[in-house]
């Protein structure tokens, strides 16, 4: 019937009618319907698509009778038009959504002004230094300057553009672009990557676990233990864009102490006597023995008393043992632990260009073995690096409850004391409240794993309303997130604005507000879709390895809906601050009024997110975003756009989340009681600073009250910010004042290289 109609491509090549090619394109229109649930079965088959395509097949016997020729696109029009006739309105939707992704995509790589632009920023990425070129800093973990820098940097410039042209919406990438909104990691949205993931070691550990290149075997001791913690950090780093966070690092590690301490204790013992008759000396818990005035580990007495009875030598060789071995196992506690702090911040993920962003919390854990897990930790972070560098990675989050290590009576009291020195010297750890009300709902006594854990960033997973029985930490993450830019809306609808209002349209605020989140919650379930439409060997780690809540109940042809619903889809939000300047011409910072109108603004956010959660059974949370680049990406589209407005875009960037701005001068308590009610509507993350002067090392109760202010207003999670200095010739990291405590060098005077081969700091 076609023999002599040939079909015009685009670049206006001719070919022969091939009505299996159409039959193909009316199938994947098809097939994009997305199901909501693994049980549901597909709408639609084979006797559907056959129906448009003989109704199109018709159409083009008709229309084309007397003609050698159709363009690609009245095919195309053709197929539409079918499906429009034929009521199958949510495919015609999705064909013609997809028709225009593709036709954008033309113009985005073939248009000579786009591509022009387009290979002068690929150009800049190989001829500028990251100090010259803004899109080699924008991820800060990734060094630009190397080859392997480089080459990401290439795939995530190209990777973007495809995203934005080929698998999302013209309006989203529309509101991307014009500043409106930010997609955050929009280069893995082609991959299907979630962004992040609380580590559930102790499942992993169970068994062993592959990388991919040979199977590792259950741990046996703690150097094991911190080895492996570190290969799984790095492992699923590469299957996700994200960071990677470990939620009971001290609980998780605490068996590989026991299982040292009975190694060497056997030894010991062996080393004085045969050792055959007292294989069950440690198995059964009874009373504590003490190391260094720390509750270490627990032994058997009265199995003990069976064995010496009344041989005073035999105790004694005994207890020689005991505290031999004890001593033996802290030590290698403590190399274990400076050895996980010196792997996370030197060994790479994704290609080689990239040190995983990392996060462990502890400080729950009342075991002896516990208890020395975290000594020893807080000690090898306390005493750097080589070079004795402040280590950026892990970052650390002590975990605060009262009971535990609250108050002076509780048990780990004094490993809240060491976090707070530790962390005045090296800035970490920062510190987590699970009294505050928002976590302390989830939190069930015995139970770690509804122990709250945060990123390092500030992400936070703990409610689940697809499960509630799974609201817990471990094996959860963020699926991705979007920012909306506040303060641009302040600017078109307040009395700072370029309309010289008298007072802010608040009506109008809100209503393009509300129009930002729907717009955002559209696009977040659309990525949502591209992520579950992979399949478990997309992830080897992080799905095959069972490391991601209930991964390991998954087949091969799975769709990964059934797991992924248990993360997180975040609306976040930047520049709270300039938001209520460009608004009512005041911050939170500066009166009740704006404290009251920002609160409302972050509470409506929240509300209309946990309404996306009830319409679509799916954790959609609010989060008050990490600001990184993206602060200053803002900045610079509104002041391009509304010029320099005092308060507003007169600076580099936007604040922070919901912080009070930095150059306000405020005090502690008062920044701290103003902020902490943003941490309740947040429920995907937050974190307030605190920025102190001088070296808080001389003064450790004050730097501790400020913990505790902290807890008492009910933050989630906080860090306090103070001046670190580094000497530039022995690399010291530290507080310096008139003399440098690594090298013992005064500002200006030179250290002899004799001198600088004795040092302790391993300078050469």
């Amino acid at each position: 019937m076609f023999e002599e109609l040939k079909v015009v491509k685009r670049n206006g090549k001719k070919v022969d009618f091939d009505e299996t090619k159409i039959a193909l394109a009316i199938k994947k229109g098809f097939d994009s319907i997305i199901i909501d649930t693994e049980e549901e079965k597909h709408p639609y088959n084979e006797k559907d698509i056959q129906k448009v395509l003989q109704d199109v097949l018709d159409k083009i016997s008709k229309q084309y009778v007397d003609k050698d020729k159709i363009k690609i696109e009245e095919i195309q029009d053709l197929i539409e038009e079918s499906l429009k006739k034929k009521g199958y309105d949510d495919v015609y939707q999705s064909f013609s959504e997809y028709r225009e992704r593709r036709a954008q995509s033309r113009v985005a790589f073939m248009d000579d002004k786009k591509t022009h632009k387009f290979l002068k920023t690929l150009e800049g990425l190989g001829l500028k230094s990251a100090s010259e070129n803004d899109t080699k800093r924008e991820n800060a973990n990734v060094d630009g300057d190397t080859a392997m820098g480089t080459m990401l940097q290439y795939g995530s410039t190209v990777s973007k553009e495809f995203a934005k042209s080929y698998l999302m919406k013209k309006r989203f990438a529309d509101a991307h672009d014009e500043g409106y909104i930010h997609i955050h990691d929009m280069d893995f949205l082609p991959m299907g990557t979630t962004t992040c993931n609380q580590i559930d070691l102790d499942k992993l550990f169970k068994n062993g676990f592959s990388t991919g290149h040979g199977h590792l075997r259950e741990p046996n001791d703690i150097m094991s233990y911190s080895a492996l913690a570190a290969i799984a950090i790095q492992s699923n780093q590469n299957d996700q864009h994200g960071g990677q966070s470990i939620p009971a690092f001290d609980y998780y590690m605490a068996p590989g102490v026991v299982k040292t301490f009975k190694k060497q204790l056997r030894q010991t013992i062996e080393d004085l006597l045969d050792f055959s008759d007292f294989a069950d000396f440690v198995n059964i818990k009874t009373v504590k023995q003490t190391i260094d005035g720390i509750k270490t580990i627990d032994i058997n007495v009265e199995l003990f008393e069976k064995f010496y009875k009344e041989n005073a030598t035999l105790k004694k060789l005994f207890q020689m043992s005991i505290d031999k071995a004890l001593k033996k196992t802290d030590k290698i506690t403590y190399q274990a632990m400076e050895a996980f702090v010196h792997n996370l911040n030197t060994m790479h993920s994704r290609a080689g260009a990239q040190v995983p962003f990392s996060s462990i919390n502890f400080g729950t854990d009342t075991s002896s073995e516990g208890r020395m897990v975290m000594k020893n930790y807080l000690l090898a972070v306390e005493a750097g690096l080589g070079h004795s560098e402040t280590p950026i990675f892990p970052i650390s989050i002590f975990k605060i409850k009262e009971g535990v290590n609250y108050n002076p009576e509780d048990p780990n009291y004094d490993l809240f004391k060491l976090s707070c020195r530790v962390s005045a010297k090296r800035l970490f750890p920062n510190f987590s409240f699970i009294d505050a009300p928002f976590n302390k709902m989830y939190y069930k006594e015995g139970d770690y794993r509804t122990e709250v854990g945060y990123m390092g960033c500030r992400t936070r997973v703990l409610a689940n309303v697809v499960d509630p029985d799974k609201a817990i930490t471990p094996g959860r993450g963020n699926l991705s997130f979007t920012s909306i830019n506040l303060p641009r809306l302040g600017i078109k609808h307040g009395i700072l604005g370029p309309n010289n209002l008298k007072e802010p349209d608040l009506k109008g605020f809100y209503e393009e507000l509300d129009e930002l989140m729907e717009l955002v919650k559209d696009q977040l379930l659309e990525r949502f879709e591209i992520q579950c439409s992979r399949h478990v060997n997309n992830f080897p780690f992080l799905l095959g390895q069972g490391v991601w809540l209930d991964s390991e109940k998954l087949k091969p042809g799975d769709r990964l809906r059934k797991v992924l619903k248990h993360g997180t889809l975040s609306i976040g939000f930047i520049g709270l601050a300039e938001c209520l300047k460009a608004l009512i011409n005041e911050h939170h910072g500066e009166s009740e009024k704006a404290q009251k109108l920002g609160l409302e603004i972050i509470g409506h956010m929240r509300k209309k997110c946990d309404e996306y959660c009830e319409r679509y059974n799916l954790n959609f949370t609010c989060l008050a975003t990490p600001a990184e680049g993206l602060a200053g990406r803002f900045t610079n589209i509104d002041k391009s756009i509304y010029g320099v407005i005092k308060g507003v875009t007169d600076r580099a960037y936007y604040t922070n989340s919901f912080h009070i701005p930095v150059y306000y001068n405020i005090s502690i308590a008062r920044k701290i009681k103003l902020e902490a009610p943003y941490h309740a509507l947040t429920n995907a993350g937050h974190i307030s600073y605190i920025e102190l002067d001088g070296d808080p090392t001389e003064n450790l109760e004050a730097f501790e009250k400020v913990v505790r202010i902290m807890k008492e207003a009910g933050i989630g999670y906080g860090a306090i910010n103070h001046p670190v200095d580094r000497d530039p010739v022995c690399g010291y990291v530290g507080v310096i004042k008139d003399v440098c405590p690594g090298c013992g060098r005064r500002e200006g005077e030179a250290v002899s290289l004799e001198k600088l081969h004795g040092l302790n700091c391993g300078c050469k």
